[in-house]
């Protein structure tokens, strides 16, 4: 598909293979807990790309306790001081645990060093130490999948405008996503020299064309589930005890208690 603009994946196709592969990541998610495994996902892209709607579909189902989502606000002045990488190791997960950044340690690779919030010396150190830190994470047995999600600057200003007039999406955009509109060369070149220095052998980068966000969200979930090893887990039988007789217990009445106005009974 690459090079070619797909055609626009059906809803019903779309809603039938999205609930199978959710049914497989929950499967996942206990092959992880049974296993011990620690997985890391890391979704990264420009601003609209898709990133949140795939972390949204792939956490769905999940248990939060296993499953759970860091998205991490900007350095406080203390973490600035910090070596780099410190305030994401604080977030990797634990045996039987997985973690999806929406935007990792990548951050300095992008944002930051287009928009001047790192200096050239930190930019370039990034560069240098990333891939040893990625190593280090695989080294230690640590599951590692990164995706760059790829949209085209055509879909992306038409998302941005369906954002503005839309009420429950106003909140995803920011002067700082408006502004990666001018940016959209320079954003292109650091993602060409962020892959040139962080695209390795031990953790590569795969890249989700993302025009189509169901196309997107299909074929990147389908891809994490084909490069792992997992399996199902059997459950436990569990079997519903019978309820216990009565010992006399009487409910209080209701007007002692404020319950919520029935709402529903007025449409």
């Amino acid at each position: 598909m690459a090079g070619k603009k797909a055609k626009k994946l059906p809803r019903e196709k779309y809603e039938t293979e999205l609930l199978r592969l959710q049914t497989e990541l929950v499967k996942l998610q206990e092959w992880v807990r049974a296993e011990g495994t620690r997985l890391v996902v890391v979704f990264e892209g420009r601003d609209a790309a898709g990133k949140g709607g795939t972390i949204k579909r792939v956490a769905e189902h999940l248990n939060p306790r296993v499953a759970r989502i860091a998205a991490l606000p900007k350095p406080t002045d203390r973490q600035r001081t910090q070596w780099y990488f410190q305030r994401y190791v604080e977030h990797l997960p634990a045996a039987g645990e997985i973690v999806l950044f929406d935007r990792s340690w990548y951050n300095r690779a992008g944002v930051e060093h287009v928009m001047g919030f790192c200096t050239k010396e930190e930019y370039q150190l990034f560069l240098r130490q990333c891939p040893i830190f990625e190593r280090m994470l695989v080294e230690d047995g640590i599951v590692l999948r990164k995706y760059w999600f790829s949209v085209s600057d055509d879909v992306q200003e038409e998302r941005f405008r369906r954002r503005l007039d839309d009420p429950l999406r106003r909140w995803k955009l920011s002067p700082m996503d408006l502004e990666s509109l001018t940016h959209w060369e320079a954003y292109s070149r650091a993602k060409d020299e962020m892959l040139v220095h962080t695209d390795i052998s031990e953790a590569p980068w795969y890249v989700v064309e993302s025009d189509d966000k169901r196309r997107a969200r299909l074929n990147m979930i389908a891809h994490l589930l084909g490069s792992l090893p997992y399996r199902e887990v059997s459950p436990p039988v569990l079997e519903l005890p019978p309820r216990p007789p009565s010992t006399g217990y009487e409910r209080p009445p209701r007007d002692l208690q404020t319950f919520v106005p029935d709402h529903a009974a007025s449409l």
